[in-house]
């Protein structure tokens, strides 16, 4: 949730010592990298949203009500109320769980004008095994609205993480200006992605990438998702016992022992088990959002969408602009950022950190 001006330093310690390895004598001109290796640092920004304790959206605050630490060493900050043009990637998973949600889905291709405004831009991609780019990045609302409606049903795979992995390299080439984002309408969990959440959360961070979540709640796909076809029985119809006495046939059976007679909230209950159980550990969706400082929200029935669509985009719009000169640049590694206020009823969201290679060994 912030980016580094002009130059990005989020890459790891070793591709920054191999850059300065290969670095031109002093005194000497070259042009830099396309990667923009340095161990410089000019400025960081972090856009922090500000709420009271019952999360209303905090306006018109002061410079000096701000404070603000990087690995708790308290530095010199500037704020400003600005709103800078976005990067969007919609992430939209098309399992065969979500067939009938995705009827509901496709009503956010109307709403993602409140998000981009008429200065952003916007990428589509559908995922459920494979990870489709259904709309590379454009500033047609139309083109992203039809790219979301063409959205259908696929495999029961649900690559999330993988889907994340791939939004953050689209990101990567974007204007160097714009705050990227992705957006993840899907379920909480992963079902077969190759990369680990680990990894792509870290490559998230690397980039400056900022992940909104909108969840769809195993509730919801259980109730809505179209049952298994039945497989045949392996026992023959004649060889079931008959009612007194009488030998069974195929309509007797099915009355006996159809699906009718199974219990069938046991699938759904089980879901609602692992779900309870799901409370007290993270899913990737919840790692993604802690981890880039983005927000999480979650729905049921289209008006839910429509509400996470416009708090994300407030938010968004809301947001100060801290920025600074970080005061200890010689510490490599993950640098953690806090923000405070002086009013002790304010609550200061921004991003966790950011990662600076190089400093002295």
């Amino acid at each position: 949730m912030f980016k580094i001006k002009p130059l990005q330093i989020a890459v790891p310690a070793l591709l920054l010592m191999a850059a300065a390895a290969n670095a031109p004598a002093q005194g000497q001109s070259a042009d830099a990298p396309e990667f923009g290796l340095k161990t410089e640092v000019t400025n960081i920004v972090a856009p922090t949203l500000v709420t009271d304790r019952s999360g209303n959206i905090i306006d018109g605050l002061q410079p000096h009500q701000f404070h603000l630490f990087d690995n708790n060493k308290e530095q010199n900050i500037q704020v400003d109320v600005a709103f800078e043009p976005l990067s969007v990637v919609v992430a939209i998973e098309a399992s065969d769980r979500m067939e009938e949600i995705l009827k509901q889905v496709r009503h956010l291709g109307t709403l993602m004008p409140l998000i981009v405004g008429d200065h952003g831009e916007a990428a589509v991609m559908a995922f459920d095994s494979r990870l489709r780019t259904m709309q590379d990045f454009t500033t047609d609302p139309d083109k992203v609205r039809v790219a979301i409606e063409k959205i259908t049903a696929g495999n029961s795979s649900s690559r999330m993480i993988d889907a994340v992995e791939k939004g953050v390299f689209m990101l990567r080439n974007r204007p160097k200006d714009n705050r990227k984002i992705i957006l993840l309408v899907s379920e909480t969990r992963d079902k077969a992605s190759e990369g680990r959440v680990r990894e792509a959360l870290i490559s998230a961070q690397l980039n400056n990438v900022f992940v909104y979540t909108v969840d769809i709640t195993q509730l919801a796909v259980r109730l809505t998702e179209k049952p298994t076809a039945p497989r045949p029985s392996a026992i023959d119809v004649t060889a079931r016992p008959g009612v007194m006495g009488n030998p069974s046939t195929p309509t007797t059976a099915a009355q006996g022992y159809g699906e009718q007679n199974e219990v069938q909230f046991a699938p759904l209950l089980q879901e609602i088990y692992r779900d309870t159980k799901r409370i007290f550990v993270d899913s990737p969706s919840e790692v993604f959002v802690k981890g880039t400082g983005g927000a999480e929200f979650s729905f049921v029935k289209q008006k839910g969408l429509e509400e996470a669509v416009q708090r994300i985009s407030q938010e968004i719009r809301s947001q100060y602009l801290i920025t600074y000169n970080p005061n200890n640049k010689g510490e490599p590694g993950f640098h953690a950022i806090t923000v405070t206020l002086d009013n002790p009823k304010y609550i200061a969201k921004t991003r966790p950190g950011y990662w600076l290679g190089g400093g002295k060994q």
